[in-house]
C-alpha cells in the first residue's frame, strides 16, 4: 500500500470515526459518556506515549509527526468513540456481559491493528509486541473504563445522570 493511499485510508477513518462521535456522545447520561470520551482519551494517550517511548510501538505515518510521539486519530477520535459505544452497549450488563461484550470491540480493532502492522508503515511492532500485547492492552483499557464509570455512578446513587 502506497503512503499516499495509507495517508487517504487514515483521513477517511478519521472523517467517519468524527461524523460518529456526537451521535456517540450526545445521548442520555450526557454527563456519563464525556466522562467516558475523556477519562478513555487521556488514559489511551498516556499508555500510548509510555508504548512509543518505550520502543515497542511506532507510528510512521501520523499527524503532528514532530511534535508529538501519541498517534492522534486513534488516540482522541478511534479508540475514544469504541470505548463510548461500549459503555453504551454494556450500561446495564452483569460482569459476564461485561466481558464477553468486548470481543466484538476488540478482535476487529487487533485483526485491523495486526494487518496495519503487518502490510502498511502505519504501525510498527518493536521488541517483541504483537497482536497478543494489543489484545490484552485493549481489554484492560475497556474493563479499566468501565470500572470507572460504574464506580461514578456508584457514587451517584446507581442513578444514570440527566444532564
Amino acid at each position: 500500500m502506497s503512503k499516499k493511499n495509507q495517508i487517504s485510508f487514515l483521513l477517511i477513518i478519521t472523517i467517519a470515526g468524527l461524523v460518529l462521535l456526537p451521535f456517540a456522545i450526545i445521548k442520555r447520561p450526557l454527563k456519563d459518556w464525556i466522562i467516558v470520551f475523556l477519562v478513555s482519551c487521556i488514559g489511551n494517550t498516556y499508555a500510548d506515549k509510555f508504548l512509543v517511548s518505550k520502543g515497542y510501538l511506532k507510528y510512521n505515518i501520523r499527524p503532528f509527526k514532530n511534535k508529538f510521539l501519541i498517534h492522534f486519530p486513534f488516540d482522541l477520535v478511534h479508540y475514544p468513540l469504541l470505548l463510548l459505544y461500549y459503555n453504551q452497549w454494556t450500561l446495564h450488563s452483569k460482569p459476564s456481559g461485561l466481558f464477553f461484550k468486548l470481543f466484538p470491540f476488540i478482535i476487529p480493532q487487533v485483526f485491523i491493528e495486526t494487518v496495519a502492522a503487518r502490510k502498511t508503515d502505519l504501525i510498527t511492532w518493536k521488541k517483541g509486541w504483537d497482536w497478543k500485547h494489543s489484545f490484552i492492552s485493549l481489554m484492560f483499557k475497556f474493563l479499566l473504563c468501565r470500572l470507572i464509570i460504574a464506580v461514578i455512578r456508584k457514587g451517584n446513587g446507581d442513578q444514570l445522570s440527566l444532564i
